[in-house]
C-alpha cells in the first residue's frame, strides 16, 4: 500500500517535568544546547535542527513524538487524508505541524518548514592507529574533557499494546520500512526496528522501534547521535562524574550495530548516546531476529535484565 507521505526523519520528542532548571542542567550534562522559549525548555544538537527535545512545566510525562515531513504540501496531504489541521508551530524555528494520535494515544507531530538554527562545526575524530594502518604519526591524542557533543536525534522507542496495529498505522501514514522484525518465537513478532524510506539515500537502521512488551504502553527511550566513539566515552565519564543515573552501557548493539550508552533524566525518562550505526537504502530487505538478539551485545555491558539487576551501579 502506498503511504500517505514519506517522512524525512525524526524531528523531536516532548516531555513535561516539574523543574525546568533541573532538566536544563541534566540536558547540558548530556550534551544538548539549551534555551527557553514561551515558558518551555528546548534542547538541540549541532546539526542545525531548530530543536530536538522540548520540556514543558508539569507532572513528569512523555508528551509527544515528532517527525519531519519534506514539505508543507506533504503536511497538507496528510491533514486532508486524516481530517486534521495544518497549524502554525509555536516552537523555535516556527514552521507548521499536523497533530495526530496513534492507536495507543501517543501524540504524533509531523512538522515542516522550520527555520534552522545555526549549525556548529562538527567535532572531528582523531586518526586511530590500528594493526592494519597507522595514519597518526608523531602526534599524540589529547581529548578535551566534558559532555558529549550531540549532533542530532536519531530514533525513538515506544511500547505499544498491539504491535501489528501500530506498525500498520505508522507505515500507512509515514512510509516506514522494516529493518529487523523481532520474534519471541518463529512467526510470533513482538516488535520491529523501522527506518525512513528515502529511496537511494542511506538512512539510519531505525528511526522508530515499536515493541509489544508485557507492560503498559509508554515511552521507552530516545537516542541522540554523538560525534564519535571517543566523544561518547568522554560523555560517559562526564555523566558518571556528575552522579547521573545510568541505565545501560557502554556496549555495541547487534541490530543497528551502534555503540550505545543509556542514561535517565531526573524523572526516569531514558535517553541514549550512540555512534557508528548502520545505514541502509530502500533496496535493503527486512530481516527477522530472535528476541535474545535484542538484549544481547556484541561487546560491552550486559542488559540489566540479563544481569539480574535494575541497572548499572
Amino acid at each position: 500500500m502506498e503511504p500517505i507521505i514519506r517522512i524525512e526523519d525524526i524531528s523531536h520528542v516532548r516531555f513535561a517535568a516539574p523543574d525546568l532548571s533541573e532538566m536544563r542542567t541534566f540536558l547540558e550534562d548530556f550534551g544538548l544546547i539549551c534555551s527557553e522559549h514561551g515558558g518551555r525548555l528546548y534542547g538541540r544538537g549541532s546539526d542545525g535542527a531548530a530543536f530536538t527535545h522540548c520540556t514543558e512545566q508539569g507532572e513528569p510525562a512523555f508528551k509527544a513524538l515528532g517527525f519531519r515531513a519534506e514539505s508543507l504540501a506533504d503536511l497538507e496531504t496528510l491533514a486532508r487524508r486524516e481530517g486534521a489541521e495544518v497549524e502554525a508551530l509555536d516552537d523555535p524555528g516556527g514552521g507548521h505541524v499536523v497533530r495526530l494520535t496513534d492507536p495507543d494515544g501517543f501524540l504524533v507531530e509531523v512538522v515542516a518548514g522550520q527555520a534552522p538554527a545555526v549549525p556548529e562545526a562538527p567535532l572531528s575524530d582523531t586518526p586511530h592507529n590500528t594493526a592494519a594502518a597507522r595514519p597518526r604519526l608523531r602526534k599524540t591524542i589529547r581529548l578535551a574533557q566534558g559532555p558529549s557533543h550531540v549532533l542530532r536525534l536519531g530514533h525513538c522507542v515506544l511500547n505499544v499494546s498491539d504491535f501489528r496495529a501500530s506498525e500498520n498505522w505508522y507505515k500507512e501514514r509515514f512510509g516506514f520500512l522494516t529493518s529487523d522484525e523481532i520474534e519471541m518465537a518463529p512467526g510470533a513478532a513482538m516488535g520491529a526496528f523501522m527506518r525512513c524510506d528515502r529511496g537511494d539515500q542511506p538512512t539510519d537502521h531505525h528511526t522508530l522501534f515499536l515493541a509489544q512488551l508485557p507492560q503498559p504502553p509508554g515511552f521507552l527511550h530516545a537516542a541522540f547521535e554523538v560525534a564519535h566513539l571517543d566523544d561518547l566515552m568522554l560523555g560517559h565519564a562526564h555523566l558518571k562524574a556528575k552522579g547521573r543515573d545510568q541505565a545501560w552501557g557502554v556496549g555495541r548493539h547487534i541490530m543497528g550495530s551502534q555503540v550505545f550508552d543509556y542514561w535517565r533524566d531526573p524523572w526516569g525518562h531514558e535517553l541514549e548516546h550512540w555512534t557508528d550505526g548502520d545505514l541502509f537504502t530502500a533496496a535493503d530487505p527486512p530481516n527477522k531476529m530472535p528476541f535474545t538478539a535484542l538484549l544481547a551485545v556484541q561487546w560491552g555491558t550486559p542488559h540489566p535484565m540479563l544481569a539480574g539487576e535494575d541497572g548499572p551501579k
